[in-house]
């Protein structure tokens, strides 16, 4: 068993927030896993990589976004600037090369970082394992989605709860989410990280279509990639099969 989560500050004045971590100490590469919208570090992929990092001796790195978990802040600020930032914080403190394990918004949020180091501190990232990476879900996955009525109903409040698939509590999906998206989209520009990268992807995702993986792939068009097309998997990728994979994709990196 790990001990209780530390806690880091990220943040000043208003924008302080405590964001909890736990860090499991081993060999390197480490591994730093990155959530999904809603989701904490307490999950099953997260779990799974943590008894695989304890019978393998492996540093490993887990945390909660603000307004998650065990994190502090308000669900309500966050934003992918937000995340980012505090995803940043948590790589701060883990050594040397880390492999970025990112799931659902976590894998855009884990390529975003990624180029970040690419040109702050290359080598820093090993590689990349992405679990069906909603890259661009702000714009593409969300608002793309919205009808007419729930846009405008959005614009007027500030925000808008949408029914989830797997959780009794609703999404919030906010206006300052979209506009702040709108800043980090990749879009379908060329991306080079500089480091190998495995995606892992069901064809029966209703919330992340598969094609989304296909054209990432094309994006990373001077990185190693290898794709994982999972054909009776849906978003969660968490059966034992599936979690399967996801540690072999980190072992073939590590």
């Amino acid at each position: 068993m790990q001990s209780e989560p530390r806690t880091i500050p990220v943040g000043a004045g208003a924008e302080a927030r405590d964001i909890a971590v736990l860090a499991r100490p081993g060999k390197g590469p480490g591994v730093l896993f990155l959530g999904g919208f809603m989701s904490d570090m307490m999950g099953s992929k997260a779990e799974a990589l943590d008894q695989w990092a304890a019978e393998t001796g492996r540093a490993l790195t887990r945390f909660d976004y603000s307004g998650h978990g065990r994190s502090g802040g308000d669900f309500a600020d966050g934003t992918i600037t937000r995340w980012l930032e505090e995803s940043r914080a948590v790589l701060d403190q883990a050594e040397g090369p880390q492999i970025l394990v990112g799931s659902s918004m976590g894998g855009w949020i884990a390529l975003l970082l990624a180029l970040e180091m690419t040109k702050a501190a290359p080598g820093r990232i090993a590689g990349l394992v992405l679990l069906a990476p909603a890259v661009d879900m702000t714009r593409d996955l969300i608002y793309a989605r919205m009808t007419p009525a729930e846009r405008a109903q959005m614009a007027a409040t500030g925000a808008l709860k949408q029914p989830s698939a797997y959780s009794d509590q609703p999404y919030l999906i906010t206006q300052k989410l979209i506009d702040d998206g709108e800043t980090h989209l990749l879009g379908h520009r060329p991306v080079a990280l500089g480091a190998p990268v495995h995606i892992i992807q069901g064809v029966l995702d209703d919330e992340v279509p598969w094609q989304v993986a296909i054209d990432l792939v094309a994006q990373l068009a001077q990185d190693d990639v290898v794709l994982t097309i999972i054909k009776d998997a849906g978003h969660r990728l968490s059966r034992p099969e599936d979690l399967k994979k996801l540690i072999a994709a980190v072992e073939a990196i590590a």
